[in-house]
Protein backbone atom coordinates (compact mmCIF):
# COMPACT_ATOMS: atom_id res chain seq x y z
CA UNK A 1 0.00 0.00 0.00
CA UNK A 2 2.85 2.38 0.41
CA UNK A 3 4.23 4.75 -2.28
CA UNK A 4 7.45 6.32 -2.53
CA UNK A 5 7.70 10.10 -0.98
CA UNK A 6 4.06 9.59 0.19
CA UNK A 7 1.90 8.86 2.83
CA UNK A 8 0.70 5.30 2.92
CA UNK A 9 -3.17 6.17 2.57
CA UNK A 10 -2.58 9.05 0.43
CA UNK A 11 -5.88 8.76 -1.88
CA UNK A 12 -6.37 5.49 -1.47
CA UNK A 13 -10.12 4.06 -0.47
CA UNK A 14 -10.75 3.03 3.02
CA UNK A 15 -13.99 1.21 3.93
CA UNK A 16 -15.17 1.94 7.16
CA UNK A 17 -18.59 0.09 8.88
CA UNK A 18 -20.51 1.13 11.53
CA UNK A 19 -19.07 4.95 10.52
CA UNK A 20 -21.62 7.53 11.76
CA UNK A 21 -21.12 8.08 15.27
CA UNK A 22 -18.68 6.65 17.68
CA UNK A 23 -15.59 4.74 16.93
CA UNK A 24 -16.25 4.72 13.23
CA UNK A 25 -16.70 8.11 12.75
CA UNK A 26 -13.51 9.01 14.49
CA UNK A 27 -12.01 6.37 12.38
CA UNK A 28 -12.99 8.17 9.55
CA UNK A 29 -11.44 11.29 10.52
CA UNK A 30 -8.65 9.48 10.80
CA UNK A 31 -7.94 8.20 7.82
CA UNK A 32 -8.93 11.10 5.99
CA UNK A 33 -6.37 13.40 7.30
CA UNK A 34 -3.91 10.74 6.93
CA UNK A 35 -4.91 11.25 2.96
CA UNK A 36 -7.84 8.42 2.71
CA UNK A 37 -11.30 8.75 0.66
CA UNK A 38 -13.20 7.34 3.33
CA UNK A 39 -16.20 5.32 2.49
CA UNK A 40 -18.63 5.67 5.21
CA UNK A 41 -20.87 2.85 5.89
CA UNK A 42 -23.73 2.28 7.56
CA UNK A 43 -27.57 2.14 8.36
CA UNK A 44 -27.91 5.98 9.22
CA UNK A 45 -27.88 8.12 6.33
CA UNK A 46 -28.08 11.78 8.08
CA UNK A 47 -25.34 10.28 10.44
CA UNK A 48 -23.18 9.07 7.88
CA UNK A 49 -23.55 12.36 5.44
CA UNK A 50 -22.84 14.80 8.68
CA UNK A 51 -19.65 12.69 8.76
CA UNK A 52 -18.58 12.89 5.63
CA UNK A 53 -19.69 16.31 5.19
CA UNK A 54 -17.08 17.23 8.13
CA UNK A 55 -13.92 15.22 6.45
CA UNK A 56 -11.46 16.83 4.53
CA UNK A 57 -10.80 14.56 2.24
CA UNK A 58 -13.77 13.42 -0.63
CA UNK A 59 -15.96 10.80 1.21
CA UNK A 60 -18.73 8.72 0.54
CA UNK A 61 -21.54 8.11 2.52
CA UNK A 62 -23.57 4.47 1.89
CA UNK A 63 -26.91 3.60 4.08
CA UNK A 64 -27.10 -0.21 3.69
CA UNK A 65 -27.57 -3.35 6.85
CA UNK A 66 -24.64 -5.61 7.45
CA UNK A 67 -26.83 -8.23 8.10
CA UNK A 68 -27.81 -8.17 4.43
CA UNK A 69 -25.62 -9.90 2.55
CA UNK A 70 -26.96 -8.58 -0.96
CA UNK A 71 -27.30 -4.95 0.21
CA UNK A 72 -23.69 -5.25 1.24
CA UNK A 73 -22.81 -6.39 -2.27
CA UNK A 74 -25.09 -3.63 -3.39
CA UNK A 75 -22.98 -1.15 -1.92
CA UNK A 76 -19.31 -2.58 -2.66
CA UNK A 77 -20.39 -1.84 -6.38
CA UNK A 78 -21.02 2.00 -5.49
CA UNK A 79 -17.79 2.29 -3.58
CA UNK A 80 -16.08 0.67 -6.60
CA UNK A 81 -17.97 3.13 -9.27
CA UNK A 82 -17.81 6.25 -7.29
CA UNK A 83 -14.27 5.72 -5.45
CA UNK A 84 -12.72 2.99 -7.02
CA UNK A 85 -11.46 -0.47 -5.69
CA UNK A 86 -10.67 0.15 -1.89
CA UNK A 87 -7.37 -0.71 -0.69
CA UNK A 88 -8.16 -1.48 2.91
CA UNK A 89 -11.77 -2.43 4.56
CA UNK A 90 -12.80 -1.85 8.56
CA UNK A 91 -15.53 -4.23 9.77
CA UNK A 92 -16.00 -1.65 12.87
CA UNK A 93 -20.11 -2.29 12.72
CA UNK A 94 -21.50 -3.79 15.86
CA UNK A 95 -24.28 -3.51 18.67
CA UNK A 96 -24.40 -4.68 22.35
CA UNK A 97 -27.09 -5.31 24.84
CA UNK A 98 -26.76 -6.25 28.10
CA UNK A 99 -28.62 -8.66 31.12
CA UNK A 100 -27.74 -12.42 32.14
CA UNK A 101 -28.50 -14.79 29.24
CA UNK A 102 -31.49 -16.38 31.11
CA UNK A 103 -33.58 -13.15 30.93
CA UNK A 104 -32.49 -12.14 27.43
CA UNK A 105 -35.01 -12.06 24.81
CA UNK A 106 -33.96 -14.84 21.85
CA UNK A 107 -34.68 -12.74 18.85
CA UNK A 108 -32.48 -9.73 20.51
CA UNK A 109 -29.70 -11.95 21.49
CA UNK A 110 -29.64 -13.34 17.73
CA UNK A 111 -29.50 -10.07 16.59
CA UNK A 112 -26.03 -9.14 18.31
CA UNK A 113 -24.30 -11.78 17.11
CA UNK A 114 -25.67 -11.19 13.28
CA UNK A 115 -24.55 -7.54 13.18
CA UNK A 116 -21.04 -8.23 14.91
CA UNK A 117 -20.20 -11.72 13.55
CA UNK A 118 -22.35 -12.41 10.55
CA UNK A 119 -22.06 -8.85 9.74
CA UNK A 120 -18.28 -8.57 9.00
CA UNK A 121 -18.29 -12.15 6.98
CA UNK A 122 -21.00 -10.24 4.73
CA UNK A 123 -18.70 -7.35 4.74
CA UNK A 124 -15.23 -9.35 4.19
CA UNK A 125 -17.26 -11.30 1.41
CA UNK A 126 -18.39 -7.73 -0.40
CA UNK A 127 -14.95 -6.12 -0.61
CA UNK A 128 -12.67 -9.00 -0.51
CA UNK A 129 -12.35 -9.05 -4.37
CA UNK A 130 -11.56 -5.55 -4.43
CA UNK A 131 -8.93 -6.30 -1.67
CA UNK A 132 -7.46 -9.42 -3.57
CA UNK A 133 -6.76 -6.68 -6.55
CA UNK A 134 -5.50 -4.05 -4.71
CA UNK A 135 -3.30 -6.34 -2.57
CA UNK A 136 -5.21 -5.02 0.29
CA UNK A 137 -5.78 -4.69 4.21
CA UNK A 138 -8.74 -5.76 6.26
CA UNK A 139 -8.99 -4.65 9.62
CA UNK A 140 -11.59 -6.79 12.20
CA UNK A 141 -12.58 -4.82 14.92
CA UNK A 142 -12.46 -7.16 17.38
CA UNK A 143 -12.55 -6.19 21.69
CA UNK A 144 -11.11 -6.93 24.96
CA UNK A 145 -14.67 -9.46 25.16
CA UNK A 146 -12.74 -11.50 23.03
CA UNK A 147 -9.85 -12.26 25.39
CA UNK A 148 -12.02 -12.75 28.48
CA UNK A 149 -15.63 -12.95 28.20
CA UNK A 150 -17.45 -11.23 31.01
CA UNK A 151 -21.04 -12.07 32.62
CA UNK A 152 -23.83 -9.63 31.50
CA UNK A 153 -23.04 -9.54 27.89
CA UNK A 154 -22.62 -12.91 26.56
CA UNK A 155 -24.05 -12.40 22.81
CA UNK A 156 -21.32 -9.57 22.37
CA UNK A 157 -18.70 -12.05 23.96
CA UNK A 158 -19.14 -14.40 22.01
CA UNK A 159 -20.04 -12.34 18.68
CA UNK A 160 -16.24 -10.68 19.31
CA UNK A 161 -14.53 -13.76 20.05
CA UNK A 162 -16.42 -15.38 17.05
CA UNK A 163 -14.89 -12.45 14.39
CA UNK A 164 -11.61 -12.99 16.03
CA UNK A 165 -11.59 -16.68 15.04
CA UNK A 166 -13.21 -15.65 11.88
CA UNK A 167 -10.64 -12.83 10.96
CA UNK A 168 -7.71 -15.37 12.13
CA UNK A 169 -9.10 -18.52 9.39
CA UNK A 170 -9.60 -15.15 7.08
CA UNK A 171 -6.22 -14.35 7.13
CA UNK A 172 -4.85 -17.69 6.37
CA UNK A 173 -6.58 -18.31 3.25
CA UNK A 174 -5.74 -15.16 1.60
CA UNK A 175 -2.02 -14.50 2.89
CA UNK A 176 -0.99 -16.07 -0.72
CA UNK A 177 -3.16 -13.40 -2.32
CA UNK A 178 -1.22 -11.15 -0.48
CA UNK A 179 -3.67 -9.41 1.57
CA UNK A 180 -3.18 -8.49 5.19
CA UNK A 181 -5.84 -9.44 7.79
CA UNK A 182 -5.42 -7.51 11.46
CA UNK A 183 -7.59 -7.85 14.35
CA UNK A 184 -8.24 -4.93 16.55
CA UNK A 185 -8.61 -4.92 20.41
CA UNK A 186 -9.80 -1.97 22.00
CA UNK A 187 -10.85 -1.70 25.74
CA UNK A 188 -13.30 0.51 27.09
CA UNK A 189 -14.07 3.16 24.36
CA UNK A 190 -15.55 6.73 25.36
CA UNK A 191 -18.58 6.53 22.73
CA UNK A 192 -22.33 6.61 23.50
CA UNK A 193 -22.43 2.74 23.56
CA UNK A 194 -20.14 2.60 26.78
CA UNK A 195 -21.98 5.49 28.32
CA UNK A 196 -25.25 3.85 28.06
CA UNK A 197 -23.57 0.38 29.74
CA UNK A 198 -22.13 2.47 32.55
CA UNK A 199 -25.27 3.49 33.96
CA UNK A 200 -26.54 0.12 34.73
CA UNK A 201 -24.43 -1.01 38.47
CA UNK A 202 -24.12 -4.27 37.25
CA UNK A 203 -22.04 -3.34 34.10
CA UNK A 204 -20.58 -0.87 35.77
CA UNK A 205 -19.63 -2.94 38.73
CA UNK A 206 -17.39 -5.20 36.74
CA UNK A 207 -15.86 -2.75 34.90
CA UNK A 208 -14.48 -0.90 37.99
CA UNK A 209 -12.96 -4.35 39.18
CA UNK A 210 -11.00 -5.45 36.80
CA UNK A 211 -7.44 -4.36 36.87
CA UNK A 212 -6.28 -0.58 36.71
CA UNK A 213 -5.32 -1.18 32.85
CA UNK A 214 -8.31 -2.75 31.48
CA UNK A 215 -11.01 -0.53 33.49
CA UNK A 216 -9.49 2.75 32.36
CA UNK A 217 -12.48 4.56 29.92
CA UNK A 218 -9.91 5.79 26.58
CA UNK A 219 -10.94 9.03 24.44
CA UNK A 220 -12.40 7.47 21.41
CA UNK A 221 -9.99 9.69 19.16
CA UNK A 222 -7.20 8.00 20.62
CA UNK A 223 -8.57 4.90 20.22
CA UNK A 224 -9.33 5.84 16.37
CA UNK A 225 -5.76 6.67 16.41
CA UNK A 226 -4.09 3.49 17.23
CA UNK A 227 -6.36 2.17 14.98
CA UNK A 228 -5.69 4.25 11.80
CA UNK A 229 -1.81 3.58 11.84
CA UNK A 230 -2.77 -0.40 11.98
CA UNK A 231 -4.53 0.39 8.49
CA UNK A 232 -1.43 2.48 7.65
CA UNK A 233 1.45 0.21 8.72
CA UNK A 234 -1.03 -3.65 7.53
CA UNK A 235 -0.67 -4.62 11.52
CA UNK A 236 -1.89 -8.34 12.22
CA UNK A 237 -2.94 -7.27 15.54
CA UNK A 238 -3.11 -3.68 17.73
CA UNK A 239 -4.44 -3.69 21.33
CA UNK A 240 -5.24 -0.52 23.04
CA UNK A 241 -4.41 0.16 25.27
CA UNK A 242 -0.84 -1.43 24.74
CA UNK A 243 -0.39 -3.19 27.44
CA UNK A 244 -3.60 -5.66 26.66
CA UNK A 245 -0.86 -7.94 24.38
CA UNK A 246 0.09 -9.12 28.07
CA UNK A 247 -3.55 -10.57 28.49
CA UNK A 248 -3.19 -12.53 25.33
CA UNK A 249 0.11 -14.26 27.06
CA UNK A 250 -2.31 -15.01 30.54
CA UNK A 251 -5.71 -15.73 28.30
CA UNK A 252 -5.96 -19.11 30.14
CA UNK A 253 -6.04 -17.09 33.76
CA UNK A 254 -9.22 -14.74 32.59
CA UNK A 255 -12.28 -16.84 32.98
CA UNK A 256 -11.90 -17.92 36.75
CA UNK A 257 -10.30 -14.48 37.83
CA UNK A 258 -13.57 -13.10 36.21
CA UNK A 259 -15.57 -16.23 38.05
CA UNK A 260 -14.63 -15.34 41.10
CA UNK A 261 -15.08 -11.53 40.56
CA UNK A 262 -18.88 -12.57 39.60
CA UNK A 263 -19.67 -14.64 42.27
CA UNK A 264 -19.23 -11.34 44.88
CA UNK A 265 -20.64 -9.00 42.82
CA UNK A 266 -23.48 -10.25 40.95
CA UNK A 267 -25.39 -11.31 44.64
CA UNK A 268 -24.98 -8.16 46.36
CA UNK A 269 -26.53 -6.70 43.05
CA UNK A 270 -29.27 -8.71 41.95
CA UNK A 271 -30.45 -8.82 45.78
CA UNK A 272 -32.89 -12.27 45.22
CA UNK A 273 -34.19 -10.92 41.83
CA UNK A 274 -33.78 -10.64 37.97
CA UNK A 275 -31.35 -8.10 37.35
CA UNK A 276 -32.59 -5.55 34.56
CA UNK A 277 -31.79 -5.97 31.16
CA UNK A 278 -30.12 -3.34 29.44
CA UNK A 279 -31.85 -2.86 25.93
CA UNK A 280 -29.70 -2.09 23.15
CA UNK A 281 -26.56 0.29 24.16
CA UNK A 282 -25.93 3.60 22.45
CA UNK A 283 -28.34 5.91 20.42
CA UNK A 284 -26.96 4.30 17.63
CA UNK A 285 -28.51 0.81 18.83
CA UNK A 286 -30.95 2.22 20.13
CA UNK A 287 -32.48 3.78 17.32
CA UNK A 288 -30.98 0.98 14.55
CA UNK A 289 -34.28 -1.23 15.83
CA UNK A 290 -32.87 -4.62 14.22
CA UNK A 291 -30.02 -2.94 12.20
CA UNK A 292 -26.49 -2.29 13.13
CA UNK A 293 -25.07 0.60 14.93
CA UNK A 294 -21.55 2.37 15.25
CA UNK A 295 -19.06 0.63 17.44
Amino acid sequence: MRRRGRRPLEDRVVVVTGAARGLGAALAGELARRGARPALLGHDRPGLEAVAAALPTPALAVEVDVTDAQALEDAAREVRGRLGRPSAVVANAGIAEGGTFATSDPAAWRQVVEVNLTGSAHTARAFLPDLIATRGYFLQVASLAALGATPMLSAYCASKAGVEAFAHSLRAEVAHQRVAVGIAYPTWTDTDMIRDAERYAAVHGLRARMPPPLRAVHPVEAVADRLARAVERRRPAVCVPGSLRLLQITRPAVPPVVLRVSRRLLPRLDAGEPLPGTGRLGAGGGSAGRREAGG
